[in-house]
């Protein structure tokens, strides 16, 4: 049914991306899984791999990266208060 409405619609399915009936996969960087949505180790070893910030550009792209991930990051907001108060002007 669902094949059927892409038709309708004239959509384009990339059947190399398509997965169907798999027990768990990774999406946009959580590992979803009949358990539910878990971190990703891998992209956790590449933030801790991470320089320590230098500069400005440095300290929002680390928040950046941090951010993808606040909501398993329990009082995430208060962590980065040090951070942000960088960034003020």
């Amino acid at each position: 049914m669902v094949l059927k409405r892409y038709v309708d619609l004239t959509l384009v399915l990339n059947w190399k991306k398509c997965h169907f009936m798999v027990k768990e996969g990774i999406v946009f960087g959580h590992k979803i899984s009949g358990d539910g949505t878990e971190v990703y180790q891998a992209k956790i070893q590449l933030i801790e791999k991470l320089p320590p910030p230098i500069f400005v550009k440095g300290v929002r792209s680390f928040l950046g990266h941090a951010g993808f991930y606040r909501r398993f990051i329990k009082d995430f907001s208060k962590i980065v208060i040090p951070l942000c108060k960088l960034l003020e002007k």
